[in-house]
C-alpha cells in the first residue's frame, strides 16, 4: 500500500480505541513475534500473551484487559480477531483480476457471460451457463450446462460446477472443489446395486466460502442447500439433500451424510462425522472428531470420541470397554440381591 495507513485512520474506520500515536503508519500485518514497526499484530488467544511484552509491532490489536501490557501502540476492541481480519483485508487486498476471456477458454455460444467477468486459461463453460458481473472463473474451471455463477463470485482454479448448480454472489470457491456431483444413491437389487438418478441440484447462497477439494453432492430429488454466509473448510463431504443454515462454519475432513439438516450459526470441528436423516438445531458447537448419530434439539456444545493417550493404557481401557455390559449386569444383580436382603430384614 505504499506509505500505508495511519493508526488514527484505522481506529476511526473500524471503530477501535487507539492508545498511542495516531500518526504512526503501517503497511502490513504480522505475528507478535515477527512484527516490525511497519506492521500490525494482534492478540486474541491468551496463550500468546508471552510475546506481547517483547513485540516490535507498530501496533497490536487486543482486548481491553491487555491494553496496559503492550510496549507499543494498542488498537483496543472487544473482538480483536475480527478487527484484525478487517485490517488485514485492507492492508492486503486481493489482486484485481481484469475482465476478459483467455484465448484458450472454451465458451459455448449459448452461455451468458457478463462482459465484466474474467475467464481464465483452459476454462470450459457449457451451454445455458450464466456468469455474473465481475465474477472470476480461474484456470481449469468447468461450469456445466445451465449452472449459474453470481456476481463477484470467484472460482479460484480447477473448480467443477456441475449441471444446473446455482452459486450466489460474493462467494469464494477454492481449488479442486466439486459442486453438484451425483449423490451416493444406490438401490439394492438381488445382490447388485442400481444407480438412482440424482435429479436435484445444489443451491448456494451469498457470501459462502468453500475450501479446497471439498465436495457438495446434488440432491436426489430436491436440492442440496447451502445458505448465506456458510464457511466450509478443505476436504469436507456434504452428501445429497443436506441443508446447512446461514453462517454455520465447518472445519476440515468433516462428513455430513445425506438428508441431514444443520441449523444456523453452528460451529463444527474437524473430522466430525454426522449421520444421515437427522436434524441439528441452531447454535450448536461440535468439537473435533465428534460423531453425531441422533438429532440435537438444544443449543450448546457437544463432544464425543477419546483423546490420545499412551498406547498400552489405551489398549487396557479398550479391553475394559468391551467388558462394560457384563459389569453392568453384575452391578444390577448385586443391587437386586441387596434390595431382596433389605426387604427380608424389614
Amino acid at each position: 500500500m505504499g506509505t500505508g495507513i495511519s493508526l488514527g485512520e484505522l481506529a476511526v474506520r473500524f471503530g477501535l480505541e487507539l492508545k498511542g500515536d495516531p500518526d504512526v503508519r503501517v503497511v502490513r500485518v504480522a505475528t507478535l513475534e515477527a512484527a516490525e514497526p511497519d506492521a500490525v499484530a494482534f492478540l486474541a488467544n491468551p496463550r500468546y500473551k508471552r510475546f506481547l511484552r517483547t513485540t516490535r509491532a507498530g501496533a497490536v490489536v487486543l482486548a481491553p484487559q491487555f491494553a496496559d501490557e503492550t510496549p507499543v501502540a494498542a488498537l483496543v476492541t472487544d473482538n480483536p480477531y475480527a478487527a484484525y481480519a478487517r485490517i488485514a483485508a485492507l492492508l492486503h487486498p486481493a489482486p484485481e483480476v481484469p475482465p476478459g476471456r483467455h484465448p484458450t477458454a472454451v465458451i459455448d455460444a449459448g452461455a451468458d457471460v457478463d462482459e465484466s467477468a474474467s475467464i481464465g486459461p483452459y476454462v470450459c463453460i457449457e451451454a445455458g451457463a450464466k456468469i455474473g458481473a465481475r465474477a472470476v472463473v480461474g484456470p481449469g474451471c468447468i461450469v456445466m450446462q445451465d449452472a449459474v455463477i453470481g456476481a463477484d463470485t470467484r472460482l479460484v482454479a480447477n473448480v467443477t460446477v456441475c449441471r444446473a448448480v446455482v452459486i450466489g454472489q460474493r462467494c469464494l470457491v477454492h481449488p479442486g472443489a466439486v459442486i453438484g456431483a451425483d449423490g451416493f444413491g444406490l438401490a439394492p437389487d438381488r445382490g447388485k446395486w442400481l444407480k438412482v438418478p440424482q435429479v436435484g441440484s445444489v443451491r448456494i447462497g451469498d457470501d459462502v466460502e468453500i475450501g479446497a477439494n471439498t465436495t457438495i453432492d446434488r440432491g436426489a430429488i430436491e436440492d442440496t442447500v447451502i445458505e448465506d454466509g456458510v464457511k466450509l473448510d478443505n476436504q469436507i463431504q456434504i452428501a445429497h439433500n443436506v441443508r446447512i443454515g446461514a453462517h454455520t462454519a465447518i472445519a476440515g475432513c468433516t462428513g455430513v451424510s445425506g438428508s441431514t439438516t444443520i441449523g444456523k450459526r453452528c460451529m463444527i470441528g474437524g473430522q466430525v462425522g454426522i449421520a444421515g436423516h437427522l436434524t441439528i438445531c441452531d447454535d450448536v458447537v461440535l468439537t473435533g472428531r465428534s460423531f453425531v448419530s441422533s438429532s440435537i434439539t438444544r443449543p450448546g456444545t457437544y463432544s464425543s470420541g477419546l483423546p490420545v493417550e499412551e498406547a498400552s493404557r489405551f489398549r487396557k481401557n479398550a479391553a475394559r470397554f468391551y467388558q462394560l455390559d457384563e459389569f453392568v449386569r453384575e452391578v444390577r444383580r448385586a443391587q437386586r440381591a441387596a434390595d431382596d436382603a433389605s426387604s427380608r430384614g424389614k
